[in-house]
């Protein structure tokens, strides 16, 4: 089941196409990273999702609710962490979140109870009463994590959600948006920050001048790689003979080891061929794609570069 899907969304302003005919398939209690450059189209996707403004061309439909038709039944089942939080810097954390909730109608004495809660949940529960002009750029990221929790949505839509975080900060945010999606919850993530998207996310989408470029699970993405060069590690205790009968291109890193590039997975072969000519193997092989291979090669065509393996790596 998918809980956010879009038919050819677009918003155009003037003669910038922001986001141009995306199609998105995000499946329920999932972790969905949107990753793009500066400018791709990624915040201006989710506030179309939101209902907070309103595409040019075709819709957007989360939890089968259509977006358009009924944007205030979208904002009671979501929350929503923007890239800048919008937070009340002369008012305590604890007085923030009551204020959120009266968007909710929630009563006074429960609103409370859920707001100590949610502040103990992002570890700010002891700086309650504390302003929030007081806080550090973590805490005000924690506190608007919470305020995004406050009506306990199904769908979370989190817009940069470790930005400008120290490395502690931004293990601790990772580790309660993991902890949310076993609690259920289905969760939007946009990011520039590769390592955070392949740490937590389940699927992945690329935009890119506001086209969706990829979209897939991130072992789909790394196949769709490999079908377009695939590389194998390989390394022997001789010298290497001559293998470019097997191999588009051959890059050496030391005299028995190198990384060949092959149409195909041809590990068998290379082993049956090093094996009966008297060669002893020592590794041979799949190197993966990462993340950031991908992405790069999705949105700038750049190849990935590869620095020299030393010995001691495998």
């Amino acid at each position: 089941m998918y809980v956010i899907e879009t038919d050819k969304l677009t918003k155009v302003y003037g003669d910038i196409i922001a986001v141009d005919h995306i199609d998105l398939k995000v499946k329920k209690n999932r972790i969905f990273g949107f990753l793009g450059p500066n400018g791709a189209g990624k915040t201006t996707t989710v506030l179309m999702l939101l209902g907070l403004i309103q595409p040019t061309e075709g819709r957007a439909y989360v939890n089968n609710i259509d977006v358009q038709e009924k944007p205030i039944e979208v904002k009671k089942i979501s929350g929503y962490l923007p890239s800048e939080n919008g937070l009340y810097p002369n008012m305590s954390a604890l007085d923030n979140l009551l204020f959120f909730a009266k968007f909710y109608k929630i009563p006074r004495n429960e609103a409370k109870k859920i707001a100590l809660d949610l502040l103990d949940l992002v570890g700010l529960k002891e700086v309650a009463k504390k302003k929030v002009g007081e806080f550090s750029t973590g805490m005000k990221q924690r506190l608007a994590l919470a305020q995004a929790l406050i009506n306990d949505p199904e769908i979370l839509f989190l817009d940069e959600p470790t930005s400008g975080l120290d490395p502690k900060g931004a293990v601790e945010i990772r580790q309660l948006i993991k902890d949310l999606r076993k609690e259920g919850k289905t969760i939007f993530l946009t990011s520039h920050i590769l390592p955070e998207v392949d740490e937590v996310c389940d699927s992945i989408g690329i935009i890119v001048n506001g086209k969706l470029v990829a979209m897939g699970s991130k072992e789909e993405l790394k196949r769709a790689f490999l079908n377009e060069k695939v590389r194998i590690l390989v390394e022997i205790e001789e010298s290497l003979p001559d293998l470019s009968e097997f191999a588009t291109d051959i890059k050496l890193f030391t005299k028995n080891k190198a990384m060949i590039y092959a149409k195909a997975d041809i590990r068998k072969e290379l082993f049956e061929y090093l094996n009966s000519n008297g060669y002893t193997v020592l590794d041979l092989h799949l190197m993966e794609p990462t993340l950031e291979e991908i992405f790069l090669k999705m949105a700038y065509g750049e190849e990935p570069v590869l620095e020299k393996i030393t010995e001691g790596e495998r």
